[in-house]
């Protein structure tokens, strides 16, 4: 079986197309481009406003015209995460999936599904003659994933809409209505490389891999190693009382994906090798222990590192090693670095109200950098988190740059549309759905303060692991939302 023979066929159609467009954030000209011929072709209203956000409008199929206009909302961009053993260019390259019992996956690279699959339901209801709707808009936006940049700068009066249905939620049962907000954080500071050590030293590398990552918002509770965090605690020791010399140090790929990997390069004295690796394998004894439910796949190489193609083998600026006082403060800000749940809410149990990704490090030809993503539902805790994090990061020395920051989506449990949302679902499968806010960034409060009137709800299918190239699309759950997604049109109440 492959994703072509898969129900609803429209939905799951429409998804396989998208799938072969790459597509990843800051490069979604191509998915735009096919958007926009996909709404001309079907004679459907289709335009790119200013900033390239993609709009397509469709009037009331017939006896529907009375009711309250609707924006179905999703965003064209994908995070672009891959195994270090696939090869893989999402610039160029497109998403092959393969069918896993009731899961959707991708072949050694994330889905997509977050949030193709929501794109791929928007376009469906529009081309699928038998959904009953009023008015509808389908609202695709650019670069989420790495700023929610199209929410932002979409222009007020464009949409025409009361009502906005966001379709990148990843539970199936569950209507959102209150997000997180998020701010990043970016810290960074000088080193003067020293010249490498003629005699007495071997090169070796250094790897953390198998970590689980994931959704950074999403799967933050899960309390899942960080590669960066790993890396550095095995680290610290090695420097510190080993008389290991740092040459670079790289982890993480993404600001809203929790690490997989880190890897270092490192100086190991010669007549030390031994008593590294006996360090080595007690911490990675430690964290594999620590870690053996939520990343059993976690594993640990140490192993004299192969020169490519040049690199290192003369000597230069790629063999400079990080001077050792300032290797220490570097590894030791990243170890303090708040990361993970920082605090859980009070007003909604098992909500994470405050947290923070150490997303990506790099020590490297002197210089060091840190990225981090914090999340909050609460803006004042999301403030007292950043400054915590200012802290740790200038008593290194370094210097700390916030930037991208966005507020929450507030929930309203007076909604008419989660009201009319409810009662349709308990109506097709005999259960209320579960009405919840996500530790996670969407649109809809950016989205909220451009149109303050809208009466917002988000849902959609189930996905794991997104972000990751664990990402899955539960195939059960893609019936269900659709079924319920034309049942809630069908019911939008007048005007």
């Amino acid at each position: 079986m492959t994703i072509k023979d898969l129900e609803p066929k429209v939905v799951w159609n429409n998804f396989y197309q998208i799938t072969r467009i790459p597509r990843p954030s800051k490069h979604e000209e191509k998915i735009r481009k096919y958007l926009l011929d996909w709404g001309k072709s079907k004679g459907f209203e289709t335009f790119a406003d200013k900033t390239g956000n993609v709009i397509i409008r469709v009037p009331a199929t017939p006896g529907f015209e009375d009711r309250k206009g609707v924006i179905l909302q999703g965003h064209m961009d994908m995070v672009p995460q891959k195994n270090a053993d696939t090869v893989h260019d999402f610039e160029k390259d497109p998403i092959e999936t393969w069918v896993d019992g009731e899961w959707l996956r991708a072949k050694g690279t994330t889905l997509g599904a977050d949030n193709g699959l929501g794109v791929a339901m928007g376009l469906s209801v529009l081309e699928d003659p038998s959904v009953k709707h009023g008015p509808v808009e389908v609202l695709v936006t650019y670069d989420e994933e790495t700023g929610m940049t199209g929410a932002r700068a979409l222009e007020p009066g464009i949409l025409k809409g009361d009502i906005l249905i966001n379709l990148d939620s990843e539970t199936e049962g569950e209507l959102y209505v209150g997000c997180a907000g998020g701010l990043d954080a970016v810290a960074s500071a000088t080193y003067e490389p020293q010249p490498w050590p003629e005699k007495g030293y071997a090169c070796y590398e250094l790897a953390v891999k198998g970590c689980q990552g994931g959704h950074s918002g999403m799967d933050i509770i899960l309390c899942r190693a960080n590669a960066n965090k790993v890396a550095a605690r095995v680290l610290l020791p090695l420097l510190r009382d080993c008389g290991v010399k740092l040459i670079d140090l790289e982890g993480g790929t993404l600001r809203n994906a929790i690490p997989r990997e880190a890897f270092a390069t490192l100086y190991v004295p010669e007549d030390g090798i031994a008593k590294a690796q006996a360090v080595i394998d007690k911490v990675a004894a430690e964290v594999k222990n620590e870690h053996a439910v939520t990343d059993p796949g976690m594993e640990f190489i140490f192993k004299p590192y192969e020169c490519k193609d040049g690199e290192c083998c003369d000597h230069g600026d790629d063999c400079k090693y990080v001077p050792e006082a300032d290797a220490l403060r570097f590894i030791r800000a990243v170890l303090a670095c708040p990361d993970g749940v920082d605090r859980m809410s009070d007003a909604m149990p098992g909500l994470v109200e405050t947290s923070n990704n150490l997303a990506m490090v790099r020590i490297e030809k002197g210089k060091f950098s840190v990225i981090t993503l914090m999340r909050s539902s609460v803006d004042s805790g999301k403030e007292f988190l950043a400054t915590k994090l200012e802290s740790v990061f200038e008593l290194a020395g370094a210097k700390v740059k916030f930037e991208g920051g966005y507020s929450g989506w507030a929930p309203n449990n007076a909604s008419p549309i989660l009201h009319t949302m409810k009662k349709v679902y308990k109506d097709l499968y005999g259960k209320e759905p579960l009405v919840m806010a996500i530790h996670a960034g969407l649109e809809c409060g950016i989205l909220g303060g451009i149109y303050p009137d809208w009466d917002m709800v988000s849902c959609g299918p189930t996905l794991l692991s997104p972000h990751s190239p664990d990402e899955r699309a539960n195939i059960p759950s893609v019936q269900k939302a659709w079924d319920f997604l034309k049942a809630v049109l069908e019911n939008i109440p007048v005007k």
